[in-house]
C-alpha cells in the first residue's frame, strides 16, 4: 500500500535540507532554499506525533518520509516536503509545466478547464470544493464525497459504491495525508482522474498510479507564502500559480 508514497519520496535528492516549516491552521509549508511546498493541514488525528526534534536542518528527504505518519499534522509536513521539490518552479519547467508571467494568467482551474469534456457525464468530486454547485453541477450528473458531508453530499465511505461508476473523478490532494488516495485511485480506474489542490505533487509518478491530470500550485513568492500560511489566510493562492499537468 505504500508504493505511491515510496515512489514520491524516492524522487527527492539526498542533498537538500529543510530551512523553514510553518504549520498553519489551514496550510502547512516547507521551504528548502527558494523551493516551497504546501499541504493542507489536517488537525483530526488520533496518533501522537513521533518527531521530537526540530524539522529545520534535517534532510528534505527524511522529512518527506513523514508523509507516511498516521499523525496527520506530521504527515502534512511530509507531503509539503515532497512538494517543496516536486512543485518547485525549476522542477515544474523540467516536467514541461508552463509558468506564466505576471499579467498573463491562463485558465488553469481544473473544473472550468474540463467543463466541455465532462458535460452530460457522470462526475464525482472527492472533497467539497467551493462553488461546485455553480461551476460543475449544471453541466453533469454530479456526486460529491465528503468526510464532513453537507446537505446533498455523500459520506466518503460511499466511495466504494460511487467511484467505479463515474466517467470523471476529481480528488483533493489532501487524500495523500489521510492515506485514502491509493484506494480512491483503484476505485476510479475506469474514469478520467484529476487530482486537485495545492497539496498535489506535480510529479509524473502520480500518472503511474492512475492519475490523468494534476492541477496543483507552484509557489513563486516564498516570503508571502510563509506569511499567509502562518496567518491561516485562505488566500494562499496569491503566493503562487495554479497550473495543470496533463498525462
Amino acid at each position: 500500500m505504500w508504493e505511491l508514497y515510496d515512489a514520491l519520496i524516492g524522487t527527492l535528492p539526498e542533498e537538500l535540507t529543510v530551512d523553514e516549516v510553518v504549520c498553519g491552521k489551514g496550510w502547512t509549508m516547507v521551504r528548502s532554499g527558494e523551493c516551497v511546498g504546501l499541504a493542507m493541514t489536517i488537525h483530526e488525528t488520533a496518533r501522537p506525533a513521533k518527531r521530537t526534534q526540530p524539522w529545520e536542518g534535517a534532510k528534505l528527504k527524511d522529512v518527506a518520509s513523514y508523509v507516511k505518519s498516521w499523525n496527520f499534522e506530521e504527515a502534512a509536513v511530509g507531503l509539503a516536503a515532497i512538494n517543496a521539490f516536486c512543485n518547485a518552479p525549476e522542477q515544474a519547467r523540467k516536467n514541461g509545466i508552463a509558468l506564466f508571467d505576471e499579467g498573463s494568467v491562463p485558465e488553469n482551474d481544473a473544473f472550468l478547464s474540463n467543463v466541455d469534456v465532462f458535460r452530460d457525464k457522470r462526475v464525482c468530486v472527492v472533497g467539497h470544493f467551493p462553488y461546485l454547485e455553480q461551476r460543475v453541477a449544471p453541466y453533469c450528473a454530479l456526486s460529491i464525497l465528503e468526510r464532513a458531508p453537507r446537505d446533498g453530499d455523500f459520506p466518503d465511505s460511499a466511495c466504494e459504491y460511487i467511484l467505479p461508476e463515474q466517467d470523471f473523478v476529481f480528488i483533493t490532494g489532501c487524500t495523500l495525508v489521510n492515506k485514502t488516495l491509493p484506494r480512491l485511485l483503484a476505485l476510479s480506474q475506469n474514469a478520467h482522474v484529476v487530482l486537485v489542490g495545492p497539496s498535489v505533487p506535480l510529479s509524473p509518478v502520480m500518472f503511474r498510479f492512475g492519475a490523468n491530470e494534476l492541477a496543483g500550485t507552484v509557489v513563486t513568492r516564498p516570503d508571502l507564502c510563509a506569511r499567509l500560511a502562518e496567518s491561516g489566510g485562505s488566500s494562499i493562492f496569491q503566493a503562487g500559480q495554479m497550473v495543470r499537468y496533463v498525462k
